[in-house]
């Protein structure tokens, strides 16, 4: 598997317009799980590494309350997610060195990020952002290979250097969780989302590995995509198609 390098982590800024377009949202109730860990009110969130913001449009749509921020390596990524959501505060940060004050979130969010974060150095930074009670949730979209033509799909993908396979949070917390959180939980909720054959593609294109392949490997990998969306019996004839998700989120709070 491709390791997942600092180029890679910062591959996505090329493609910002892409991946928003064909990244999924997150569900309200996977957020709603997250938040309600806190062990003090939440009236301010802090959505780190937040790309273009898909994570956080989904939050604004389900708790318009909330106050929100935006923290983003990637000027591009970032400037997708303030044009989309001008209200939110944002500020182009890592999770190792986070722009803001201590104490001054109630909660950190994260979506299909924490899998290039530095955990030793991160998670110092994150606990000092939100002081004493305050939840980090963690929130992946994994496609759901239970689905026979979405397993066919992550094969044509070569999806095994897709990033977010190179950390199970199926399975046990994510590195470094325990030491600087407690009361860890996971939950896991279904969700799908709407997609026709150049959205699969662009799906496809969105990722690191994709966009880090020479051109005509990448070529040869959306042909493949393309092929699977005109040719397999459960998607050959149908304009639109529902792709299935597991979204797995864990939680832990920081002590005190």
């Amino acid at each position: 598997m491709e390791p997942l390098t600092p180029q890679r982590a910062r591959s996505f800024g090329a493609v910002a317009d892409t991946y928003d377009r064909a990244r999924p949202d997150y569900p309200a109730d996977a957020l709603a799980w997250a938040l309600a860990g806190a062990r003090r009110p939440v009236h301010r969130v802090l959505d780190l590494g937040a790309g273009t913001g898909k994570l956080t449009g989904s939050l604004r749509a389900a708790r318009p309350d909330l106050a929100v921020v935006a923290v983003e390596p990637d000027a591009a990524m970032l400037a997708v997610l303030l044009g989309r959501h001008p209200e939110v505060h944002g500020a182009v940060g890592a999770a190792e060195a986070i722009p803001l004050a201590d104490g001054s979130v109630d909660a950190v969010l994260v979506g299909q990020a924490y899998h290039w974060f530095d955990p030793a150095r991160a998670l110092p930074e994150i606990a000092r952002v939100l002081g004493p009670g305050g939840v980090l949730g963690l929130l992946w979209n994994l496609r759901d290979d239970a689905e026979p033509w979405v397993a066919e799909l992550t094969r044509r993908m070569k999806a095994d250097t897709d990033a977010t396979r190179l950390l199970d949070p199926a399975a046990d917390p994510p590195p470094g969780l325990a030491k600087h959180l407690v009361d860890l939980a996971r939950h896991t909720t279904r969700h799908t989302q709407l997609l026709d054959a150049d959205g699969l593609v662009a799906l496809v294109a969105s990722r690191s590995y994709a966009i880090a392949a020479p051109p005509d490997e990448r070529e040869q990998l959306f042909a493949a995509v393309r092929g699977l969306a005109a040719t397999h019996p459960a998607l050959a004839g149908r304009s639109t198609f529902a792709l299935p998700y597991l979204t797995e989120t864990w939680r832990g709070i920081v002590p005190g």
